[in-house]
């Protein structure tokens, strides 16, 4: 797990002699070695995958999460958080990551705290940390699914409405220019009436009143003189 950081708090020396360095590269290598073995045995020693009794109310809230994930009090009070914010301390703050980390374990150790305790801590925090997160992305997975679904059907009922409003579109359009032709054929029937009117009337008058072409608009006739 690259992103783990607990090896920084893990002393490669016993306890009582903190701070204190080896003499021969090889020393240092098989400390290290063993500093890692102990990391791995910590770890192993956490659920892998911790339970939520409660509900999480605040996402934003980390001591939510961690009272949701029923992780339990720190020896001595000295949790992972505790020993970050000693670590940002103004004492010790802009001190050698060395002296930083002796510092640290001079205190657990003046407590009575073990440094694998809070390395459990550790673990378990960021464990349920992950839990938590696997859990919000599979919600936020579903409602991605649920919404894609109902979006679906609601771009179905859209295409169906769109395809009967145009159907209704056309509909209209298609009686318009039927009744156009119908009122264009009349029309024309109306004028071959209207011409023989009017050569009838023109063996009697100097002046022909009957009118053969087409009227200008006038206003819409009512619907009484329609029925009429």
């Amino acid at each position: 797990m690259t992103k783990k950081w607990y090896n920084y708090f893990v002393s490669v020396d016993d306890a009582n002699s903190a701070g204190t360095s080896s003499s021969s590269v090889s020393g240092r290598g098989a400390s290290s070695t063993n500093a890692a073995q102990s990391v791995a045995e910590i770890a192993s020693s956490v659920a892998a995958e911790p339970t939520f009794t409660t509900p999480v109310s605040d996402p934003n809230s980390f001591e939510e999460i961690y009272r949701a994930a029923e992780i339990p009090a720190a020896p001595q009070g000295y949790s992972i958080l505790k020993v970050a914010q000693m670590l940002e301390s103004e004492h010790i703050r802009n001190l050698p990551s060395d002296v930083k980390k002796s510092s640290v374990l001079v205190a657990l150790d003046a407590a009575g705290a073990d440094i694998k305790d809070v390395i459990q801590d550790a673990v378990r925090r960021d464990r349920a940390l992950d839990t938590y997160e696997r859990v919000q992305q599979r919600s936020v997975e579903e409602l991605e699914s649920r919404k894609t679904k109902e979006n679906g059907q609601i771009q179905g009922e859209i295409d169906k409405y769109l395809t009967e409003q145009r159907a209704k579109m056309q509909s209209n359009s298609d009686e318009v220019a039927r009744e156009k032709e119908r009122f264009s054929g009349w029309r024309l029937k109306k004028q071959q009436e209207e011409k023989k009117i009017a050569d009838a009337v023109g063996y009697f008058v100097s002046e022909n009143p009957i009118t053969t072409g087409a009227v200008s608009a006038q206003p819409p006739v009512s619907k009484t003189a329609q029925r009429s």
